[in-house]
């Protein structure tokens, strides 16, 4: 029997547009980029592996996702490609630089995305809107 959280949390997912979903696909990223780096700080491998393991799949399904006919859409791909090995090489070599670089990508990618989503949503309805 699933508890009223876990229904909201299927319902959001379910009833989410596209860019809601990329918003918290980023926003999962996130997540564990920061679990990654309390478990190097903690000196936790196995913590630090399935955390940033997890923010490598979020990149994987970002980029198989991605359209690329364009040229915005194929400088994307090499940004998420070169995320993606940041967080490989943070995993690998317990790099909190690399995992701080990729880090800042990926907010600069959730901000701006955040951005796209408030303009869309004014334009849709004419008011102030939060995401």
């Amino acid at each position: 029997m699933q508890t009223a959280n876990q229904v909201y949390q299927q319902n959001k997912f379910e009833t989410a547009t596209p860019g809601e979903l990329t918003l918290m696909l980023y926003n999962g990223c996130l997540k564990f980029i920061k679990l990654g780096k309390d478990a190097i700080i903690c000196n936790k491998i196995e913590v630090r592996n399935i955390n940033i393991t997890k923010a490598q799949n979020i990149i994987r399904e970002l980029m198989v996702t991605l359209k690329t006919d364009g040229e915005v859409g194929k400088n994307m791909l090499k940004m998420y490609d070169y995320i993606l090995n940041q967080l490989i090489e943070a995993n690998i070599n317990n790099d909190m630089k690399a995992l701080e670089e990729a880090e800042q990508y990926v907010v600069q990618f959730r901000d701006t995305w955040k951005e796209v989503i408030m303009i869309n949503r004014k334009r849709q309805h004419g008011s102030r809107v939060q995401v």
